[in-house]
């Protein structure tokens, strides 16, 4: 029987490649439902050739459009969020991916949780936001959660057949993005068109973003605390620039164990889809011959300031991360647009973080209201400051 797969987000950087994977063993997977925010062309163009059971738009002025297109095709088509969480539920699905950008994959990905779906989870936001809660559905209702972002399949992998062997440290890599060698004043002026032009991995603009101002990597950090049950004090970020090595775990006895691999996010996708087989992939393969240095340095906090921020929310706990969360997606919608500079982001992020009010033990409802007013702060502190119009870096 081939495996029936939800990918939620197929549009993105991680869904299209989920496709290159499905494509790659049509024997052993199947794509059930397809669904997007906005990219309802690139929707259509995926529908007509991966022919699912169902697709499903967010965006319900896209509605029309996708049904007109698909008509001649027996493809359920649905809009809205609420069709979205209500898709993931079928009893077909045997796999969701949650490849969606940002806070919107948290309310799908539980209503999957509840219908014991095996989740493959690429959308960090949903345990950076709601982590606890997030394990305690899963506990409940015994679905796996299966990480698909590169540095927590590293880990996972790591992990594979240390049942009982305590964890001393989770390390997780970082390539330093773009602006690794950077000083605090070149940071002050660099433009959004350099961040989005990462030196060795193709994703997504907000997650690229994310990762020129280190903010993904710190929610990794919060994501690891949930994947694996350890203390903040027990993740360590190194940056490696060359991105070979993707992630390690170092044991009580001093061993560390680190997945290598070439930078392609088709191989922790697939390794979510077959786990815990591992099955024969066309990927490139690591070559020694010309990979002949890998190095490590320290993260610099204080030029990523949103590393430091990330840190501190994850051990003031509660909603403090979900505060961080929204807060930097306002904040990253701004930089695309113009509105702040790239170190202004940190100064927004902590000025919210300061301004919403603090809940040691949210419930969803919680989550739901801090979301909202987090990003209410963060756009009112964005229009207070000047508008920014940064001039190229030429470091």
């Amino acid at each position: 029987m081939k495996k029936q797969i939800a990918i939620l987000g197929s549009t993105g950087s991680i869904g299209t490649q989920a496709l290159q994977v499905i494509e790659e063993h049509p024997d052993l997977y199947e794509a059930y439902v397809l669904t997007a925010g906005n990219q309802v062309d690139k929707l259509i163009a995926q529908a007509r050739k991966f022919m699912p059971e169902a697709v499903v738009i967010a965006n319900e002025s896209k509605y029309p459009q996708l049904k007109e297109a698909l008509a001649d095709l027996p493809i359920k088509v649905y809009a809205g969020e609420d069709a979205l969480c209500q898709i993931v539920q079928e009893a077909p699905i045997d796999m969701v991916l949650t490849a969606m950008v940002g806070y919107a994959g948290l309310r799908p990905t539980m209503n999957a949780i509840r219908a014991r779906k095996p989740i493959a989870l690429a959308n960090k936001e949903t345990l950076v936001v709601a982590g606890e809660l997030i394990n305690e559905l899963a506990r409940v209702n015994g679905t796996p959660i299966l990480p698909v972002d590169s540095e927590h399949s590293a880990v996972f992998q790591c992990l594979a057949g240390e049942v009982g062997n305590p964890i001393e440290k989770v390390i997780l890599t970082a390539s330093g993005g773009p602006f690794r060698t950077l000083s605090r004043e070149q940071l002050a002026t660099v433009t959004k068109e350099q961040a989005l032009h990462h030196p060795n991995w193709t994703m997504g603009a907000k997650i690229t973003i994310d990762s020129a101002s280190m903010m993904n990597k710190g929610f990794e950090v919060i994501e690891a605390r949930w994947l694996f049950g350890v203390r903040p004090e027990q993740i360590e970020v190194v940056v490696h620039p060359q991105s070979v090595i993707h992630s390690m775990v170092q044991f009580e006895d001093g061993a560390v164990k680190a997945q290598l691999g070439m930078p392609d996010m088709r191989l922790p996708i697939q390794y979510a889809f077959s786990y815990p087989d591992r099955i024969r992939a066309s990927f490139p393969r690591l070559n020694f011959r010309t990979c002949t240095s890998l190095t490590f340095e320290q993260p610099d906090p204080e030029r990523f300031r949103n590393l430091a921020l990330a840190y501190e929310a994850l051990h003031r706990g509660g909603n403090m991360p979900c505060i961080v969360n929204a807060a930097n997606e306002v904040c990253v919608r701004a930089f695309l647009d113009d509105r702040v500079s790239f170190l202004g982001m940190s100064d927004v992020i902590e000025r919210t973080m300061e301004q919403v009010p603090f809940i040691a033990k949210p419930t969803y409802e919680d989550y739901v209201q801090t979301d909202a007013e987090a990003r209410r702060r963060a756009e009112e502190i964005l229009t207070s400051m000047p508008t920014i119009h940064p001039a190229p870096c030429r470091g």
